[in-house]
């Protein structure tokens, strides 16, 4: 059976050649282009197999049209291996927070502190808090992107008088409010972006629970996490400037 082919893209002036199709079905592409027949040059092309053709496209074409986006099986890592990221990645370490709601925050001393009226009583000589000063003391960056809803959830006031902690031990931590990001566009995702090249995407189950790590190397994707990464952190406010916008209230 034929297959059914979709055009794609051509970079050549009438439309005609070099072209690239998309097979309807398999999402496979079909390369049209000047023939490559050249004994000697099609000696040096490696596991030819009978019947197979060879073509020439300029790289711009495929540059400008071939298809970025491709299924690949999800890689899901441990907590432990999770955790090691933090201290072997080389430079940055960028989180965007858009959650409502972390069942982990609520299983601590310091949120039954909040919740009840009282300061939180930040332990900054804990495990956590030393690996951040350490890290940073190398010259590494932690930055946090976090959204926050009109009216904030107790959840996100508790990470909000948390940031003043994670400032401390060397984390940035900048603010959104949920309108904002919905503006430019950014994800409702969980994620760490280690070095602008490895995604740690965070899922939750439905009682706000974490439970698994993916990790994504897809340059296409990492490339897209860069671009939103950089239009939240420059519209982000600073976590003490955007706190005096909080009312204490709400």
């Amino acid at each position: 059976m034929s297959r059914r082919l979709r055009y794609i893209g051509s970079n050549s002036d009438d439309n005609n050649c070099p072209t690239l199709y998309e097979d309807m079905k398999t999402g496979d592409v079909v390369v049209q282009g000047d023939a490559v027949t050249d004994p000697d040059e099609i000696a040096q092309l490696r596991k030819v197999k009978p019947g197979e053709g060879f073509v020439t496209v300029p790289r711009a074409l495929l540059a400008d049209f071939a298809p970025r986006d491709a299924e690949r099986e999800p890689v899901l890592i441990g907590l432990d291996e999770f955790e090691d990221l933090f201290t072997t990645f080389q430079h940055t370490a960028y989180r965007l927070e858009t959650r409502r709601r972390y069942r982990s925050d609520e299983q601590s001393e310091t949120y039954r502190q909040f919740t009840a009226g009282q300061a939180p009583e930040w332990d900054l000589e804990t495990p956590w808090c030393r690996s951040r000063r350490e890290q940073s003391a190398l010259g590494k960056r932690f930055e946090r992107v976090r959204i926050m809803d009109n009216p904030p959830t107790p959840g996100q006031r508790y990470l909000l008088n948390n940031s003043e902690r994670n400032g401390k031990v060397g984390e940035d931590i900048r603010y959104l409010w949920r309108a904002d990001a919905e503006r430019l566009g950014l994800p409702e995702e969980d994620a760490w972006l280690f070095d602008s090249r490895v995604i740690a995407l965070l899922h939750f189950d439905s009682d706000d629970d974490l439970t698994h790590v993916e990790l994504i190397t897809d340059p296409v994707r990492v490339a897209r996490a860069c671009q939103e990464r950089d239009a939240a952190w420059h519209y982000a406010v600073p976590h003490r400037e955007f706190g005096a916008q909080v009312p204490s209230d709400m």
